[in-house]
Parts: C-alpha cells; structure tokens; sequence
C-alpha cells in the first residue's frame, strides 16, 4: 500500500465473527508479492445472498457470472482475488471464470453454480485461474481468518482497509452487521462501490435481502464520487446466514425490519465515507446536502453534479471560496430550478440567498472553513420535498 491517506480513522474497527459465516485468505503470487490477494468466504445452509453490481457496459467476467448466480439468491462461497480484474478478457476471462468456479467447487463438495466471484485490479489483463486454483485446498482447511484480514487481502490501490459493525433487534432477537470494502480510484458508482461485503446473522428471505440492499445502496454507495468513473468490477454483496435464529423476515418492508434497515444503512454509510476519504489523492473530505428539490431523483443529480465539477474541486482544494461555482453546478445539472429560489452556504455560513447573495457577506469565514480537512456545503433549490446526501 501507499502512504497512508490523511483522511483515514486511526484504526480498524473490532469486528465480531459472524456465525455461519467462515473466512479465509491467501498468497497466489498472481500480482502481488509478500501480501495475502485471495479472500474466501463460505457461507451456510441457510444463508441467503443478494447483489449489486456495476451497470457499466463493460463489465467484467465474474461480475457477469454472479449475476447469473444471484438469481436464486443462493450462494455457497463468494471467491475474491485483487490485481486482476479479469475484465475486458473476452473468452479467456470468460474461460477463467469456469474453471475457477469449478475448481473452487470441486475442493468445497459444493455445485457450480454456489459459486459467487469478485475480482478488482488491472483491466485487460488475461487471469491465469491455475494460480488461483492451487491456494484453494490451503484455504478451504484454513478458514479462520478475522475480518481485518480479510479486508487487507481485497486491496489494491487503497492506503487503509475498510471495516463497520453495528448491533440490533429484529423481533426481540439480538443480530450483528459487519462489513469490508474496498476502492480508492474509479469512484463514482452507478450501484454500488469497487467492492462491498456486508453479513448479518438474522434470517432474511432472499428477495427482501435484495430489496434492503438495493435500498441501502442508493442511500451509501450511489451517493458517493471521487472521480466520477464508474468501474467494471463494482459488487456488493449483502450475507444473511440466519444464525441468529430469528423468525425469517419474507417481507422488506415488515415493520420488524425498522432497526435493521437503519443498522444497515449506518455500517453501508460507514464503509462508502471510508472509501470516499481514501479516494487517490485526496485531501479534503467534502459532504453536499441538497433540499427544496422536486424529488429525490432530482436532488441526487444536482447533488452530483456539484460534486463531480471539477471547478467546485479545484476551488476547494485551493481554498478558494469561490460559491459562484456551485451556482455553476448547480444550473448545469438540468433540473429547472427557479433560480430566485435558491440559497446556498459552507460550513453552516449563508453565502446566498434567494437567489442572491447576502447582505454584508463575509467571504473569510468560508475561507476559514475551507482551510479544514472536512468541508460541508449545503443547497436549497425550492420548497420541494426532494433531499439527497452526496
């Protein structure tokens, strides 16, 4: 890993083992050299998988595979490897992805199609699958790795592993949350992160599983940018081996979801920030919240478009309290606001107001809050019901 980035938190969290939930890591020698690069995960029976994956039209081979997988919303072990992203590998990735999984199956005593893969690192490069077949018996007999290993074995270009846990009641039942991610550069998702694993012990049906984790998603990992490029390799998968042996939820939006679903959105939250302040050359970590939208649709794209902007970017890295170019992104994003509505401040500071700025505006306090490591900027564009978080 590289220097380690100024935003990252002074250490990895403690993350408690999941039950039903097994993990393992190893060396392939694939790209790396004196680092674990292989991540697996065996799951239960019982345990129901969902996903989320990159919408881009390249997308990888094991992204095309586990698609395919997911459709049941049953999984048997999900197979990781880092600095080979097997994408843009036409028949040979598309090759290594079947003999990878049949491999994998073959040594777990599982079926084929049990087998979910992720791969991040170099686009284009062929995968050579018999390097990763040969770490297999080692780390199906060696499964008792800890999450921080196992976040350690998926990174590439990151400075710091990314790890949350939380605790919460379903029906009087006590379940534990834990998740790792992974991603530096190439963010700015069109569904999830590079890549995201999040296991609970509660008893989940398959497709409310993948109802929370789209939900969660578009509130964590879709609402975050550090370059504006969405990769070929982005996967989120959300675990849920049942363990805790609470009643199985069928339903999303049964009211005895209420606290996991906030538990969930608060450990996806987590490791998206954490990805965003580990983003390649980042100094500043920036939140934008918009309000007065039309919708929420409406307030995420303008959200993003004042993220993605590079004049906003510069102008913060530089200290430059130059609002004017928020006013910028915020036109460009298309959304027919009426300018005469808007008002927009950093740091909690009102710089304008409707549609103007304010009397006796003083642009040092702003520059004093741009000099800070954390920047806020807040937006109001109407009196419509629409907010988003960026």
């Amino acid at each position: 890993m590289t220097t380690r980035s100024p935003l990252a938190p002074d250490r990895f969290p403690n993350l408690p083992a999941i039950d039903g939930l097994s993990l393992a890591v190893a060396a392939s020698g694939l790209k790396y050299k004196n680092r674990d690069d292989l991540l697996l995960m065996t799951l239960c029976d019982t345990a129901t998988v969902a996903g989320v994956f990159t919408q881009s039209d390249t997308a990888a081979a094991p992204v095309i595979w586990s698609r395919d997988v997911l459709a049941n919303g049953r999984a048997g072990a999900i197979l990781t490897n880092a600095g080979n992203a097997n994408a843009f590998t036409g028949k040979r990735g598309r090759d290594s992805v079947h003999q990878t999984s049949a491999a994998l199956a073959s040594v777990l005593g599982i079926s084929v199609d049990q087998i979910l893969l992720a791969s991040t690192g170099v686009i284009g490069e062929p995968l050579e699958s018999a390097k990763l077949s040969a770490c297999f018996p080692k780390l199906v007999a060696n499964q008792g790795a800890s999450w921080e290993q196992a976040a350690r074995a998926i990174l590439t270009t990151d400075t710091f592993p990314k790890g949350a846990h939380i605790t919460c009641d379903i029906d009087g039942v006590s379940v534990n949350i834990c998740g790792i991610a992974k991603g530096s550069g190439m963010i700015a998702p069109n569904m999830a992160t590079m890549l995201g694993y999040i296991a609970t012990d509660a008893a989940i049906a398959p497709d409310a599983l993948q109802a929370l984790l789209i939900s969660a998603t578009n509130r964590s990992f879709n609402a975050i940018t550090v370059d504006s490029d969405t990769s070929t390799s982005d996967s989120v998968f959300l675990i849920a081996t049942g363990a805790a042996a609470n009643t199985e939820i069928e339903d999303p939006d049964d009211p005895r979801l209420a606290e996991f679903r906030h538990a969930l959105d608060h450990v996806m939250q987590d490791l998206a920030t954490q990805i965003v302040r580990d983003g390649e050359g980042a100094s500043k970590f920036i939140t934008i919240d918009i309000t007065g939208a039309r919708d929420e649709i409406s307030a995420h794209k303008i959200a993003m478009s004042v993220a993605n902007s590079p004049l906003v970017k510069t102008a913060i890295a530089g200290g430059d309290a130059n609002w004017g170019r928020i006013v910028m992104a915020v036109g460009k994003a298309g959304q027919s606001i009426d300018q005469s509505c808007l008002a927009i401040a950093m740091g909690g500071i009102t710089i304008a107001r409707d549609g103007a700025r304010v009397e006796g505006f003083d642009e040092t306090l702003v520059t004093e809050h741009m000099a800070g490591d954390n920047i806020s900027i807040q937006v109001c564009v109407g009196d419509g019901p629409g907010t988003a978080r960026v």
